[in-house]
């Protein structure tokens, strides 16, 4: 174990002080906050709400929101006015002066203006107290809906990138010391699995600190520019379990990529060798960016209890949609069987492989080695 540590440990110190890490990191967070920031500068003025009526007189909604353009649409009953929100032909309808109706929560902007207006519209007439609108759901309570989809979507894109690139530093690494006969140094003071283990785990901490530096600072910026008043609660269950997904994500990806890369001695040779698994990653980021769409579908149910497309599904589900902790359960169950077997299996396969240089070296003959 301490020679694990070891390996992990110069890993880490030798990627971690080069220029392209550090610019990297933070090339990442500037994208990520100007992310986070961007709806509230690109949503600005000249918002649009197209607004029912029905036995209601028009609100002067203009009076108290010059920059926002007001469409008013009258019809002749209650049951009429209700599909048309359903439909999404309005924002809300006011209906007898007194109740609003919308799809699920009202938005913010919308629903302050009503009330204020509605207040000192009638306090004027009236002079007396005046009791505040009725917000009324119509539909299923869809306010999360939108932050959901944009929040799995981010993280299809976040643990994609983060995980094939990685995967490819694994495999790299494992190139190069091969190549140069480097490993044969090393592998004089340490064990095969041990230095196959400490790359791993050194690139996988690098990995971890992009993936938290991103989470920090997309959320900072989330509070920072009011954004994450839109955001569902669970946030901090689902930030830990989007780095424990990554953990094991990238632990099962990693694993059979250095294994690959150890049947050859040339960097120009990974990328063939790595197609197969460069594929799978690709597939399970193809059905991951589906389920933001569909997080409730039979195909991004099924997907998300198989290794090791689960580990990027199924973080994705949960973030689109509330997905039942059993569920949640069985696919991590299931993906940690799947790291264990990648895991015995690349092992094997590095230990076979990463000493016999020369030409690009056929899996089958390096099982069938002893």
């Amino acid at each position: 174990m301490n020679g694990l540590l070891l390996v992990a440990r110069r890993e880490v110190a030798t990627q971690i002080r080069t220029r392209a890490f550090v610019i990297g990191l933070i090339v990442t967070g500037l994208l990520v906050a100007a992310l986070s920031f961007a709806p509230k500068v690109l949503g600005g003025d000249g918002d649009t709400y197209k607004i029912g009526l029905v036995n209601s007189q028009q609100l002067p909604l203009h009076t108290a929101a010059p920059d926002i353009e007001f469409e008013w649409r009258k019809f002749a009953d209650e049951p009429a006015a209700k599909q048309a929100v359903l439909d999404g032909d309005v924002d809300a309808v006011l209906v007898d002066d007194a109740r609003v109706l919308t799809d699920g929560e009202i938005e913010t902007e919308l629903g302050v203006l009503m009330q204020s207006v509605n207040r000192e519209f009638k306090l004027g007439a009236a002079g007396v107290a005046i009791p505040p609108l009725e917000m009324q759901s119509v539909g299923a309570d869809t306010r999360y809906e939108s932050a959901r989809r944009g929040i799995a979507t981010v993280l299809v894109l976040v643990l994609f990138m983060l995980i094939i690139g990685q995967v490819v530093m694994v495999a790299m690494g494992v190139v190069e010391e091969k190549g140069s006969r480097i490993v044969e140094i090393l592998l004089s003071s340490v064990r095969p699995w041990q230095l196959l283990g400490g790359k791993i785990v050194g690139l996988g901490v690098l990995g971890m600190i992009n993936l938290v530096v991103i989470l920090a600072v997309g959320l900072g910026a989330a509070m920072a520019s009011g954004l994450a008043a839109e955001f569902p609660p669970g946030i901090p269950g689902l930030v830990a379990a989007v780095l424990a997904w990554f953990v094991l994500g990238y632990a099962f990806f990693a694993t059979l990529a250095a294994a690959f890369a150890s049947l050859v001695s040339r960097q120009e040779e990974v990328n063939s060798v790595l197609t197969p698994l460069t594929m799978v990653i690709m597939g399970t980021y193809f059905v991951s960016f589906y389920s933001t769409n569909d997080p409730t579908g039979t195909l991004a149910t099924v997907m998300s209890y198989i290794p090791p497309f689960s580990s990027m599904i199924m973080p994705v589900r949960m973030a689109a949609t509330e997905v039942p902790m059993w569920q949640v359960g069985l696919s991590m169950a299931a993906m940690v069987l799947g790291v264990l077997a990648a895991l015995a299996f690349g092992a094997k396969v590095y230990e076979r492989a990463v000493l016999r240089t020369g030409a690009r070296l056929k899996l089958g003959d390096v099982l069938r080695s002893r």
